[in-house]
């Protein structure tokens, strides 16, 4: 996509990194949209150019490669990669989610690592951006597997992280079950008991309300944006992409909330219920998604809903639409047939799910249009919280950490909101989102000089 950059300094950080990271796809869209949307506080500031830094922005701090030898239950040795793109510090400590899948690699963890310095920016939590992961995939793997390859990971990894330093998440294929193995084996390396991960299990440092926060936290911003037009949750139709933690916890909210949920998907389709999928219906997505089993089971339980094989519901009329998958998700031909069926509001629950294209066409249509480095912060927001309670050798009620996160989520969306307003156009979420975000960043690095 061509970007419209205009701003003599973004454009000329634009063209190095876009020669230079040519095979870079994610990371460069991700980098061309926030150049994009930033040139009207980068005019203002001239101290930005004088300090490069744009040209620190685009450059992760640090990035860490490794090889993870591991072997399976036959004794059969295994090599993986590993990564930790340790991305921007000038706020705090690294924080951002492990990802273990075959696409890692560093043009994802760069893109992801990009929008997770922003994203954390936005939160207001001291927080820097950094992500990570592996090529390694769970499906099939046995818990020993899984456990051996996860000791591995982090022998190599925890010289690089701490309470301080850096400190993990899980992400797309880490939950607690990986999250524990790693946390093991960092404690059983050091000989510390600190706080270096997060979305531990809740009876050794973990935070309540984690697992519903970036589901949660997404409904919440949601609400936020349909007050804003003098609207409520109330009676609204939702499509959602994905059956992991953040689709069933958005799900989970919008019932709560008076919302109905219409679809839910995997990688081999995904399934649309025309009554809508109540809370007995989504526990039952819960249970059989616990034992690793396919999207269609619930319409072996539920005949009257419908499954499409190897199909995205973005056809599916209804109010609003909630990405919650992966990145890639809405292309142009998909956001066509979204704004054919009228649909109102498009959130982020995953990152990046929307192409560039698809969200100019969007906003072009007069469809609000949130950005996951918004919509989505609910997770590491909540992951903030858990290194705070870590600190301190407290434990909140889940009610405690759900106000906070409400009350976080609301303030991300009146920062977007006003900064849009003020530096480009109202309702333009994208560009509220990468400028609020960018200012606290750049302000930082240019008081802490050229590091």
């Amino acid at each position: 996509m061509d970007y419209k950059i205009t701003n003599a300094y973004c454009k000329r950080v634009w063209d190095e990194i876009s020669t230079r990271y040519a095979d870079q796809g994610h990371f460069l869209q991700a980098a061309g949209l926030v150049l994009e949307t930033i040139q009207p506080v980068v005019a203002k500031m001239p101290e930005l150019e004088k300090n490069a830094v744009l040209e620190r922005l685009v450059e992760p701090e640090r990035i860490i490669m490794f090889r993870v030898p591991w072997t399976d239950d036959k004794g059969k040795p295994h090599v993986n990669r590993g990564f930790r793109v340790q991305f921007n510090s000038a706020i705090g400590p690294y924080k951002g989610g492990l990802r273990f899948s075959p696409e890692v690699g560093l043009d994802v963890l760069k893109f992801l690592g990009f929008e997770q310095v922003l994203k954390n920016s936005l939160t207001t939590l001291p927080m820097g951006g950094g992500k990570g992961g592996s090529d390694f995939d769970a499906h099939g793997k046995s818990d020993a597997e899984v456990m051996r390859f996860c000791q591995s990971f982090i022998t190599e990894l925890y010289r690089h992280i701490g309470a301080d330093t850096d400190v993990p998440a899980g992400d797309k294929g880490v939950g607690g079950r990986e999250v524990a193995y790693m946390f093991g084996q960092y404690k059983r390396i050091t000989n510390q008991y600190t706080g270096v991960l997060t979305g531990k299990g809740l009876t050794f440092g973990g935070s309540l309300a984690r697992t519903e926060a970036t589901g949660y936290g997404l409904v919440y911003f949601v609400q936020r944006m349909l007050e804003m037009k003098g609207q409520t949750l109330e009676g609204k139709t939702a499509i959602i992409s994905g059956d992991g933690n953040v689709a069933q916890y958005a799900a989970e909210k919008l019932i709560q909330l008076g919302a109905k949920p219409l679809t839910l998907s995997d990688s081999t389709g995904y399934i649309y219920d025309e009554e809508g999928i109540d809370q007995k219906k989504l526990n039952f997505v819960k249970k059989f998604r616990a034992a690793h089993k396919k999207i269609d089971e619930y319409v072996k339980k539920y005949p009257k809903a419908k499954f499409y094989k190897g199909q995205k519901p973005w056809g599916v009329k209804a109010d609003l639409a909630l990405p919650c998958a992966t990145q890639d998700e809405i292309y142009l031909e998909d956001a066509k047939k979204l704004v054919a069926n009228k649909i109102a509001l498009v959130a982020e629950g995953a990152n990046m799910p929307t192409r560039a294209e698809a969200i100019e066409f969007f906003q072009k249509n007069g469809v609000i249009f949130a950005p996951g480095k918004a919509s989505n912060a609910g997770g590491v927001a909540v992951s903030g919280l858990e290194m705070s309670q870590n600190s301190e050798r407290l434990s909140w009620s889940f009610e405690e950490v759900d106000n906070k996160l409400k009350d976080i989520m609301i303030n991300i969306h009146d920062n977007c909101y006003d900064t849009a307003k003020k530096y480009a156009t109202e309702g333009d979420y994208v560009a509220g989102a990468n400028i609020a975000g960018f200012v606290k960043v750049a302000t930082a690095m240019v008081a802490q000089g050229l590091v």
